[in-house]
């Protein structure tokens, strides 16, 4: 059978897919196995997590949701999606303080990638995790909390250190959120006005094809501002793609509502209009460079438009994980939803890369790319001290570590 991730365009590798039902199943598995990598909801656009060894889904192994109230954080299961766990969270009366555009990811694969959300003093969905459980290459647990030497190595690590299987993550407690979307963002205020803008709310995002301009504004209070920013209010709701159906979008129009219906773009009980259907990239860059890199941007729009569906951009807060794209610096994330023609992108994804490369771009890991990443000294040092065979090593993995 033909394996493949959500978009159809990476067909995994692996001689066998295994679906371990406890732990004590899972710990045999790797240690007798030569090579072995976890899967997560298989939303990565590359080859991330293949492998030509053995690939292993934990979505057998039992749920786990265990809320610490007097600590404020939660014990989740690896392959537990946001779309299922923030529910609960918020029943409990707590939030996660950011999520991505999509709830239907897993927790541990948009950790191990460092997956983000948008708001200028939110850091990525990694850094809300302050305990991680995980089975190492001779099949023995190994658990690392916030503080430990290695932890910050650990997080975010594309799967390289073993398979991760709970997560211990930070909460705060639940609140509620309005969505606008504002339209007619002329070029010369985007640019001009940045940091103001994607500071205007808990979390913002721009959506442009380098000529027409919407902003998606996520606030805690009422926008009362009927001409913001020289735009205008959406008159009805919108899909972050002009032209797409809106029924698998968040309530929109102001509308009050939980955080985790509203920090996301899309429902969690409907699937993205198109799923699947796209190619996506990102390039996370200082916040200070953002204005310059986007009248960059905007200067080859011709060029970018025939290949590009949408692209979105997005503040995130510095972290101190050593492989998060966001380690050490406040960033924004320019991100390109392409149309699936792999041939007509690449080369368009290259000139976008070369664009950016003097303002020092990392790639998001999960998406497309062509430039070889960094790779601190300290991972790769934490990797072969942990993995020395090699065992969770695909390529993916070989060529950022340089072998």
């Amino acid at each position: 059978m033909t394996f493949t991730n959500w978009a159809g365009n990476t067909t995994f590798h692996a001689k066998a897919v295994h679906h371990p039902a406890s732990l004590a199943e899972l710990q045999r598995l790797v240690a007798a196995s030569a090579n072995i990598r976890a899967l997560g909801s298989g939303h990565s656009f590359n080859d991330v997590a293949d492998t030509t060894g053995d690939l292993v889904v934990l979505d057998r192994l039992p749920d786990l949701v265990e809320i610490d109230t007097a600590a404020a954080t939660a014990l989740v299961g690896a392959h537990m999606t946001y779309a299922r766990l923030a529910p609960l969270l918020h029943r409990a009366g707590f939030a996660l303080a950011n999520l991505a555009s999509l709830p239907h990811i897993s927790v541990a694969g948009s950790v191990a990638t460092g997956t983000h959300g948008s708001g200028v003093n939110v850091p990525c969905l990694a850094a809300a995790v302050s305990g991680i459980d995980l089975v190492t290459a001779d099949g023995s647990p190994l658990s690392l909390s916030r503080g430990d030497a290695d932890f910050p190595g650990a997080v975010v690590s594309l799967g390289a250190l073993g398979i991760v299987t709970s997560l211990t993550l930070d909460l705060v407690p639940a609140f509620e959120l309005r969505q606008y979307v504002r339209e007619g963002l002329s070029p010369g205020t985007a640019l001009a006005d940045l940091d103001a803008i994607m500071s205007s709310g808990y979390s913002v995002s721009l959506f442009t094809d380098y000529r027409d301009t919407r902003v998606w504004l996520k606030r805690e209070d009422e926008l009362t501002d009927p001409d913001w920013y020289g735009t205008t209010p959406a008159d009805g709701p919108r899909h972050p793609i002009p032209g797409m159906p809106t029924g698998s979008c968040t309530a929109q129009l102001g509308v009050p509502g939980p955080w985790h219906e509203r920090l996301p773009h899309f429902r969690a009980d409907s699937p993205p209009s198109g799923a699947g259907d796209e190619l996506q990239s990102e390039l996370l860059l200082p916040r200070e460079h953002a204005a310059k890199a986007m009248r960059e941007l905007f200067a080859i729009g011709e060029r970018i438009r025939p290949v590009l569906l949408i692209s979105e951009v997005r503040s995130v807060a510095a972290d101190d994980l050593w492989l998060s794209p966001f380690h050490g610096r406040d960033s924004v994330g320019i991100h390109f939803t392409w149309k699936k023609d792999v041939a007509a992108v690449m080369p368009v994804l290259e000139l976008v890369e070369e664009t950016l490369a003097p303002f020092g771009p990392r790639p998001h890991w999960g998406k497309l790319f062509t430039r070889r990443p960094r790779c601190p000294d300290a991972f790769r040092s934490l990797v072969r001290r942990l993995d020395p065979a090699g065992k969770f090593s695909g390529g993916f993995v070989r060529l950022l570590l340089g072998e």
